[in-house]
Parts: structure tokens; sequence; C-alpha cells
């Protein structure tokens, strides 16, 4: 039997991640891996194939929408759902395979199962046990369930179901406006559904800043997806080939219904710990079902770690990808390190919306003068030439010393644009850094450098 340095559980973004920054470090390392392909959730039924869809709905929507304007003439463009689906299958598995090949390249054992740890330094899978120094659980998460809604991933689907739908349909109902579900109702309202979004919550996309809030809920609405907000949703039953949505406005408690051939829960996710026996090996978990680490990602086990969305903090995989490099680093006595305050979100609607550090309502409760430089792309000559104007990026920095504090985008490429912004606040920069930093024309990126302008004098295209 061999004794590894590390085992990790799971082969998501975070574990496949942190398993090549082990053995480039010279540990050697094994993953545990229950499905058939590797890459977790965000490979397999996640994040890449709805990127896929997304570019494809949105070619799509240019084809009929905006070729015309530009002088290219299509005569009738039609969707091939199935080759559609298709496309999307051959991107998740060309990144699945070369995850294989970095697996092989960096000589990193893989162990098929699910895997069970029997106490520190010891995982079981199906029949056999392996030993390690460090255990790390980076097995991700799941969706989350509501109430009545009963999924079958046919007709009342998850995120993972809405990625295969035998057809586009007709209607379909979205519970939960967040980052899932505006996503996919982006997609489907592309391709010709009509698209019902259904929030608890006064406002879509919880946590963003207000102001980039309710113009993309304008921009989303101008699209044809429409939202019912304040509303609870009680239950759903079939009626003939249509699902029959039952909700509760919250302002007057009145009871209302919508007809959808498909309902997508999209209504958040929680931790996936099913199966690692974590009670057995005496493994904390909080009340969200979270499991506890401390400052080194370790748990209440010694030995026994965990990292990305099974630990506190939000589920992105980028946030899981720099938890297993710094957890990596750790574990071979170097000085790994996540800085918390700079994780950036990004939602891949058109447009993109992408935000990092304070929003304008953590500034207020915490009472601190900020000044916020704004700039529409409008005023982009970029954004003009790609019949893309919509939005505009803010710039948050304290009053006093000018130091950026935030940054939130809704426009083309917001999710590309927002780096500038990460790396500035990373190393401390004040919006004048960024603003005497020359940037090339014409780009999208000059809105940044407009959106900093504005923090002082103005912008010189506004």
């Amino acid at each position: 039997m061999v004794n590894y340095d590390v085992i990790i559980i799971g082969t998501g973004p975070g574990g496949y991640v942190c398993a090549i920054r082990c053995a480039q470090l010279g540990l050697k390392t094994a993953c545990v891996e229950g499905r058939n392909t590797l890459g977790g959730t965000c490979l397999n039924v996640g994040c890449i194939p709805s990127k896929a869809l997304l570019h494809a709905s949105e070619l799509f929507h240019e084809s009929n929408h905006n070729f015309k304007n530009m002088g290219i003439e299509v005569k009738n463009p039609a969707i091939n759902w199935k080759e559609m689906l298709s496309y999307k299958d051959n991107i998740v598995n060309q990144n699945t395979k070369g995850i294989e090949f970095l697996f092989k390249k960096n000589k990193i054992d893989i162990i098929k199962g699910w895997g069970k740890i029997q106490g520190p330094g010891k995982v079981s899978v199906d029949s056999k046990t392996y030993d390690c120094k460090s255990i790390i659980i980076a097995t991700g998460s799941e969706p989350s369930a509501l109430g009545d809604l009963k999924v079958d991933e046919k007709k009342v689907v998850t995120s993972t179901g809405a990625l295969t739908l035998g057809e586009i349909p007709e209607e379909i109902a979205i519970v939960g406006a967040g980052v899932i579900g505006l996503e996919l109702g982006s997609v489907y309202s592309r391709l010709g559904s009509k698209v019902t979004v259904i929030e608890y919550l006064d406002e879509i996309t919880p946590g963003l800043d207000l102001e980039t809030a309710k113009t993309f809920r304008r921009i989303l609405g101008k699209q044809g997806i429409k939202f019912i907000l304040g509303a609870a949703v009680q239950s759903a039953k079939k009626s003939g080939s249509k699902q029959i949505i039952e909700y509760q406005l919250i302002k007057d408690k009145s009871n209302e219904k919508l007809e959808a051939d498909v309902i997508l829960v999209a209504t958040g996710r929680k931790p996936f710990t099913e199966g690692l026996n974590l009670n057995g090996a005496g493994i904390e978990v909080n009340h969200y079902g979270q499991i506890k680490t401390d400052e080194n990602l370790q748990t209440n086990v010694e030995g026994v770690y965990a990292i990305g969305d099974v630990i506190a903090g939000p589920m992105l995989a980028h946030k899981a990808e720099d938890e297993g490099i710094a957890l990596a680093e750790m574990l071979a006595g170097q000085a790994g390190h996540v800085n918390y305050d700079l994780i950036p979100g990004v939602i891949y609607t058109s447009p993109e919306v992408a935000t990092v550090g304070k929003t304008e309502e953590e500034l207020k409760k915490e009472q601190l003068a900020y000044k916020a430089g704004k700039f529409s792309f409008i005023g982009n000559g970029r954004a003009k030439a790609s019949l893309a104007t919509d939005g505009y990026a803010k710039i948050l920095t304290d009053a006093n010393t000018d130091r950026i504090l935030g940054g939130h985008i809704i426009g083309p490429s917001a999710g590309d644009l927002i780096h500038e912004i990460c790396v500035a606040m990373e190393f401390g920069a004040s919006a004048e850094d960024v603003a005497r930093t020359c940037h090339a024309h014409p780009t999208f990126s000059e809105a940044i450098r407009e959106a900093a302008l504005a923090c002082g004098d103005g912008p010189i295209h506004a």
C-alpha cells in the first residue's frame, strides 16, 4: 500500500488545483473522485457547460438582432438544439480530459470511488484504506432544495437538469434571482423561451451593489425576462403537460399562480458532505452544514483540512482554487495566503456583471466617507462599435486617501475588466494610480480609467 503525503477528496476546481500545486511542491499526492470524469460540478454540470450555452445563445441573439446592423446578411438563423447540446458536451469533455492530462503530467494518482474519512491520516475508498499525512476535503456543493418543490430533473430541474433539457421550453419559471437562475434564464430567453423569475427578496442578485442590481434588472427586463419580486414560492403541481407554481406575495399575502413548461429551482447551493463520515471522524460543522476550519484551513481534527464550497465563504470556483494553492503551499512549509476581501464575483449574462470589494451599501453601513466614480459604456468607443453600450463601470474610493475600496461593472467583458481593479486593490492603489496608467484605445478597459478619473476632476469622455 502506497503512503501519500496528501489525499484530496474531490477533483473540482479546488481539489484538482490543490493536487497540482501539491505535486509541484514535491508532495506525493492522490485524488479521490466518485464521478466517472474529473473536474467536479464546475466542469461537468456547472461553470463550463453553462458558459458554452451562454456563448452559443448570445451568438444566436446577435445573428437575429445585430448582424443586419453591421451589414451581415443571415437568412432565418435557426437553432439545432441537439447540436448545441453536443457542442456543450464536447467543451466539457475537452476540459475534463485536460485535467486527466495534467494529473498524468504531475504524477498524481486518481483513486476512483467515494472517499470516507476513517480518522486522521486514513481514507477508505470502497474496501481499501489509504494512509497519508494530510487529508483535504474538497467535495464542493449541491443544489439546495426548496420546500415542496420535488426535483425530477425533467420538468422541475436544478441547474444540472437545465443544462440537458430534451427541448427548449416555451415557458420557464425560475425560482431564485441569483447568479445561476439569471444566467440560465438569459440562455433560454435568447433561445425563445418566455422566462419568469420569482424572487423572495425585493431585488435581484442579493449582496450586489444596489445601483448595479437595479440597473441589471432593468436591462434584463428590456431583454424580455419578467420578474416577480417579494414572492414566496409555496408549491408546484403538475397539470397536464404544464407545471403550476403557486406563490404568495409578501406585501399583501395574496396567493398567485404561474404556469410553465419547466421550473428551474435556483435557490442556492449547500455543502456536499454525504458519505464522508464527518461525525464518525469527529469533524465539526456549523449550523449551515459547512465544515469548520481555522485560519490555516484545518478542521478541528489534526491533519484534516477543507477548502472550497464545503467551508464558509462565497461558493466560487476561483475562491476554492486560491484556497487549494494556499493550503498546498502551507503543507509544503511555505506561507500560503488567501485575500478574502478581493475575491471577484461575475455574472456571465449579456451584459456581464462583475464586482469586487465593498458596495456602496456596505460603506454607508460602516460610516466610511467615500467617493463613487462612474462612467457609462455609452461613452466608450469600443462599446459603440460593438453595439454593446448598456451599463457602466463604477469605482469606490476612500474620500480621504483615494485608495480603491471596491469596483462594480455592468457591461461588455465585465468579467475580464474587473481584474484590473482587483490587481489595483491588491497593491493598495489609488484611483489616481489607475487614472494615470495609459490604457490602449479603443478598448472596453478605457471605461475603468474613466471611472477612476471620475473619482477626481472628472472623466474625459462624459
